[in-house]
Formats: structure tokens, C-alpha cells, sequence
């Protein structure tokens, strides 16, 4: 069922495509130059997050005293964050797909289905807050970022319905969640990383 919702969505793709450096610019450890702390570490964390995320744990590791202070920040958001996971699910589709990082996208086309999004959900992050079937909250994170996109400020007329959602403690995490993730994509989009082959694979079905 996870596949066949895969090869529905497999062919989408953000105006100007997805970003693609030249080469792989850092690539992830591979398997011989990691320790067996690391290696552990990495199959912990795929265990408890459900996710497949090898390549971006392994590039990180090149730098292991970010990776550390980097995982447990991130860890707050997702899978531990205090906002819906739905919501939190499609604002980094959203991210990912306003910065063109295949990697962002892919690995959250796969968390979503496995957690909180149906395949329609994905069709319509596509579509920003002109989605039709997006109730007004959604609509109003997929404002949200859009503008810290383009402009880096959610406007007062998004603010302003966002707060008709959430508390002060929230509108902090949604925040720190768009940019987190902005972030992450612009690293992945950088170094060039490849997306894991096993999802690669899925979303390359057609």
C-alpha cells in the first residue's frame, strides 16, 4: 500500500525542478570508516524516529560534535515535537518543496504516509495554501512558509490567523520548525547528498 501510494506521487516536481549539484560534494561515511559507536548510534536513531535516513546521518558524522548538539534540537521537533504531527509533517513537505531539496522531500513523502498523511495531503502541499481541501489552519502554515521563504517573515495577516491555532509556546515551535528545516535543506542541496537508494527507488515509480 506504502509503495503504490509512492508511484502516485513519484512524478512530482517544483517549478525548475529539484536542486542537483554537480557531484556528491560530502559524502556519507562509509561503513569501514565508522566506529562501532556511530554505527549503533545510526540504527538507534532509524529505529526510533522510522525512518530511513543512513546518508544524512553518515555525512553528518563528518563533523561529529555539530551532529550531536544538532540531533538532539532537531529531535525536539520531530518525532518529539508538541505540535500535531500532521501539521508538523506538512510544514516540511512544504519546506522541502519551496527549496527544491529532493532529500527533504523524499524522506518525508515516506515519514508522512507512515505516520499522518494520506497521498491527497501530498498532492496538495504541492499546492500551497491554494490547496482546496486544506482546512484554514494548514492553509495558514503553508502562508507561513511560503513568506519565511521568500520573505523571512510570516506576514500579520498569516500571524493573525495562526494565532486563532496556537499558543505562544507553539507559534515559537512552528517557527523554529520552518526554519530548522529551511536549514537542513539548504545543507542537503549543498553537499550534494543523494537520497537513500531505498527511497530514491520509491519515488522514482511512476
Amino acid at each position: 500500500m506504502i509503495e503504490q501510494h509512492r508511484s502516485a506521487i513519484g512524478n512530482l516536481t517544483p517549478e525548475g525542478g529539484w536542486h542537483q549539484a554537480e557531484r556528491v560534494r560530502v559524502s556519507p561515511l562509509k561503513p569501514a570508516e565508522m566506529s562501532l559507536f556511530a554505527r549503533t548510534t545510526i540504527h538507534i536513531i532509524n529505529a526510533v524516529g522510522k525512518l530511513d535516513a543512513s546518508n544524512l546521518f553518515m555525512m553528518l558524522l563528518r563533523n561529529f560534535r555539530l551532529f550531536k548538539a544538532w540531533l538532539g534540537f532537531a529531535a525536539r521537533m520531530m518525532p518529539y515535537g508538541e505540535i500535531d504531527r500532521r501539521d508538523t509533517e506538512l510544514v516540511i513537505l512544504r519546506v522541502g518543496w519551496n527549496c527544491r531539496c529532493r532529500y527533504e522531500w523524499g524522506q518525508h513523502v515516506d515519514i508522512g504516509l507512515r505516520t499522518a498523511l494520506s497521498e491527497a495531503d501530498i498532492v496538495q502541499v504541492t499546492l500551497g495554501a491554494d490547496a482546496p481541501n486544506f482546512e484554514p489552519r494548514i492553509k495558514a502554515l503553508m502562508k507561513a512558509c511560503d513568506e519565511f521563504h521568500h520573505e523571512r517573515m510570516v506576514s500579520a495577516s498569516t500571524w493573525a490567523e495562526l494565532e486563532k491555532h496556537y499558543s505562544t509556546r507553539k507559534l515559537l515551535e512552528v517557527l523554529m520548525l520552518i526554519g530548522h528545516y529551511e536549514m537542513l535543506a539548504g545543507v542537503l542541496n549543498s553537499t550534494g547528498l543523494p537520497l537513500d537508494h531505498k527511497l530514491d527507488k520509491l519515488l522514482e515509480k511512476v
